[in-house]
């Protein structure tokens, strides 16, 4: 596989490359870890940025590539990383977000040790065990903070692996769940629960907790609604043209659905062909391709992404696709993610 011309890239000339995005206000990227949600959602925020939409790049995986990706450090606060252009980011923690909101999640509060990781505690005992997903709940309770932020007018998320974004998703069932369960303790066992905060040194009323508990599980439910509105959101499954990409994307697919949550677009990532048959927004002469004449290696590679695409049918039927070629070097800094832009234009 050649290698692409990196000073060629340098002179990509910014006129040439497409500003802003045609999208609703929220974008997510969704898929199997390690497709390029990040790139694609790195690229998205800032060709949105570059036309003066107030953009917001927010990462859910706990993997935290953006960073790298932009070639800048990027703090767990939504923070402007470009003066130029009304561009920001962010990079959830979980374990810190977690920690924030201790006061509702577990801590000192009455609902210590539920949320928690502490599946031999008094609490846990009591309920069935330690709910599943605290990380989860708590990224999620940050991402729901940004969207409502006034400052940004579109926000795009790289989503954590295909499991971990399923389980957000899962959490008001969840919720429903063990605030039930709450209640249904504290008519039983009323004395029980008063003196709680003294049983496990909570300092707060168990009714503040139970209103706590239930009003995140609102703010989640209302934005698994956003999610299933196609004017507002558009969720963007990443695959990358391999049998086990595809097999992941199906199944993600199939979930989605099952959330009434509609998928508008399909990324095809690290496709093997000439940047040319992709965009003509930006001069591909700058870029070499693959040889699929002479070059064994490319030619096996191609058929292997053919007989993948071919077996992709099913997750391509009915969406908007979009493909981007495979590069031979990793895609970080603003002139490459310019070049994806423009793929997923």
């Amino acid at each position: 596989m050649a290698e692409i011309d990196v000073e060629a890239v340098e002179r990509i000339d910014e006129g040439d490359v497409p500003t802003g995005i045609e999208a609703p206000e929220y974008v997510l990227y969704g898929g199997k870890g390690g497709v390029g949600k990040t790139t694609c959602a790195a690229a998205t925020g800032l060709a949105s940025a570059r036309d003066g939409t107030r953009t917001l790049v927010v990462s859910t995986d706990p993997a935290h590539s953006l960073s790298d990706t932009f070639e800048c450090e990027i703090p767990a606060e939504a923070t402007r990383i470009r003066e130029e252009i009304p561009l920001y980011a962010a990079e959830i923690d979980p374990d810190a977000a977690l920690e924030d909101q201790a006061g509702m999640l577990g801590g000192d509060s009455p609902l210590g040790g539920m949320l928690g990781d502490d599946e031999d505690g008094p609490m846990a005992s009591l309920l069935g065990g330690a709910m599943p997903g605290a990380d989860e709940a708590a990224a999620m309770q940050k991402l729901i903070e940004f969207l409502d932020d006034d400052r940004f007018d579109r926000v795009v998320v790289d989503t954590a692996p295909t499991g971990h974004t399923l389980r957000l998703l899962e959490l008001p069932e969840i919720m429903d769940t063990m605030v039930g369960r709450i209640v249904s303790l504290r008519q039983r066992f009323q004395g029980m629960m008063d003196g709680m905060k003294g049983m496990f040194g909570g300092s707060g009323d168990p009714e503040e907790g139970i209103d706590d508990l239930d009003a995140m599980k609102a703010q989640i439910e209302r934005l698994r609604t956003t999610l299933r509105d196609p004017s507002k959101t558009d969720f963007r499954v990443v695959m990358i043209p391999e049998e086990m990409s595809v097999f992941e994307s199906k199944r993600l697919l199939t979930q989605l659905d099952e959330f009434d949550i509609p998928v508008g677009t399909v990324v095809v990532n690290r496709v093997m062909e000439n940047l040319a048959d992709v965009t003509d927004a930006v001069d591909s002469s700058q870029f070499v391709t693959p040889n699929l004449d002479s070059c064994e290696f490319c030619q096996k590679r191609w058929d292997v992404q053919q007989g993948a695409l071919q077996e992709a049918q099913d997750v391509f039927r009915g969406h908007d696709i979009k493909r981007v070629p495979l590069f031979a070097d990793e895609v970080r800094g603003e002139e490459m993610l310019r070049v994806v832009a423009a793929c997923l234009e």
